[in-house]
């Protein structure tokens, strides 16, 4: 599955309903788990920058860095995303954005669900082993939030381009 918008042709609340779709779907199907959905959702949205083998860096972070339940694997793959635009390669002066929005993101998740780290963010579902289907659709509804918030700042730093029509009052 790949995002299926030109995000130009749309506009910003239409994108970023689109990526939280696609990254809960590539994590429902069993396509991916929450980082690898994450990143492979933000990748498709930036036009494939890199190929689509790079969800590979993602495979060791879900369920908190391979089930270890540590932090989060949707805010893994979050910031690994951002890193896309964001990061530096070979020694670069590191943008003070980066460090911004990797911030943004740890104080979103630690906003929304009191931590960033999965044992406690699933803290209801100890002892199922990840396999209730209420653990997992809290699981996609966090991969899909994050998807979202990435989307969303890569559109307001003009990293993504969207339909930007306005509606006029009274129209």
């Amino acid at each position: 599955m790949t995002l299926a918008i030109d995000p130009k042709m749309y506009s910003e609340e239409e994108v970023l309903d689109q990526v939280q779709a696609e990254a809960e779907q590539l994590f429902r199907s069993g396509t991916y788990f929450c980082s690898e959905a994450v990143l492979q959702t933000i990748n498709e949205l930036l036009g494939k920058p890199y190929p689509p083998e790079v969800v590979k860096m993602a495979s060791g972070f879900p369920i908190g860095m391979g089930k270890a339940q540590c932090l989060c694997g949707a805010v893994s793959g979050g910031q690994m995303a951002l890193g896309i635009v964001y990061g530096r390669v070979e020694g670069e002066p590191m943008p003070d954005k980066m460090f911004e929005v990797a911030k943004g993101l740890h104080d979103y998740v630690k906003s929304e669900y009191k931590s960033t780290c999965c044992r406690v963010i699933t803290k209801q579902w100890q002892g199922d082993d990840f396999k209730s289907p209420e653990r997992k659709q809290h699981c996609i509804t966090i991969t899909g939030k994050v998807a979202r918030w990435v989307a969303e700042k890569l559109i307001k730093d003009g990293q993504v381009e969207v339909n930007e029509v306005k509606v006029e009052k009274g129209a």
